[in-house]
């Protein structure tokens, strides 16, 4: 089975106009309309059999509402190949309640964006959301480094999630982005010993400019984790602890399915990355 983790996708009366925002604001190619069905076909194209969808909250008010979407969206496409997390948000006073009611639901993980959140990930704002999390056995995923959105400010480092770490102890811990984007020299350092997962989310190849906006980058900003530099973390964190994942739409689910099956690695450290750590995680 192949698990894309990290997938994104808005409601339909949204979808069009946010991926533009957001596509504008970062300056990368969407390979998907954001829709639900859109995800749909790519998961078809690029034969992947569940893709996670892991929902951001950009302010407090949006949580319930965020997470009721998502328990709809496991109710009508659950058996499609689409499971929805929930979403926390860390000035969202009521937390504990919440999180016990994403349990009720069946949401099987909470997603995390402290850039978006404006708050660092070992702020006691998120720690006691994790601290809960962890206690209902939810799933933590979070961005980890800097954002294609915004540029130079990072409220999740790896030495910041190996603080959770310290604080909370084992719990399901997923850093996206190979344990932090464009921070990938220290995430070895900080990270390697601990038990936390990493997915592979927008992290390998090089980026794809929005049409008309090629002049936005230049060749090294594109540059992310080559074949070299993938090697370097599965060598140090083991087939084990990384999740496949792909951030669609903001990369193809094909191609970054691609970059794995390509490796020079085993067939079973392929399937562990591909698929079997995530059912693991999920089960």
């Amino acid at each position: 089975m192949i698990i894309d983790i990290h997938t994104h996708i808005f409601p339909d009366i949204i979808a069009e106009r946010t991926i533009d925002k957001l596509s504008k604001e970062a300056h990368i190619h969407p390979y998907t309309d954001g829709t639900a069905k859109g995800l749909l076909k790519s998961m078809e194209d690029s034969a992947v059999n569940l893709s996670v969808i892991v929902p951001v909250a950009t302010n407090p008010g949006q949580v319930v509402k965020i997470n009721d979407n998502s328990a709809r969206i496991n109710e009508i496409y659950g058996k499609d190949g689409l499971l929805s997390f929930g979403c926390m948000h860390p000035e969202y006073e009521d937390y504990k309640n919440e999180i016990k009611r994403m349990k009720r639901l069946g949401l099987k993980g909470v997603k995390l964006h402290p850039v978006y959140q404006g708050t660092d990930i070992d702020d006691v704002r998120f720690l006691r959301i994790i601290e809960a999390s962890a206690e209902e056995g939810l799933i933590v995923i979070t961005h980890a480094g800097l954002d294609v959105g915004f540029p130079g400010k990072v409220n999740c480092s790896p030495k910041m999630c190996r603080n959770v770490v310290k604080e909370i102890g084992d719990f399901p811990f997923i850093c996206a982005h190979m344990g932090g984007w464009k921070n990938w020299e220290e995430v070895p350092e900080y990270l390697a010993d601990t038990k936390v997962y990493l997915d592979t989310a927008f992290s390998t190849g090089v980026i794809t400019p929005r049409s008309g906006e090629e002049g936005h980058w230049d060749p090294e900003e594109k540059k992310m984790l080559d074949e070299d530099g993938f090697l370097k973390m599965l060598y140090a964190f083991g087939a084990d602890r990384l999740l496949f994942g792909t951030d669609s739409p903001w990369t193809d689910q094909s191609e970054s399915k691609a970059f794995i099956e390509d490796l020079y690695i085993s067939k079973e450290e392929k399937e562990k990355i591909l698929g079997k750590n995530a059912e693991r995680l999920l089960s």
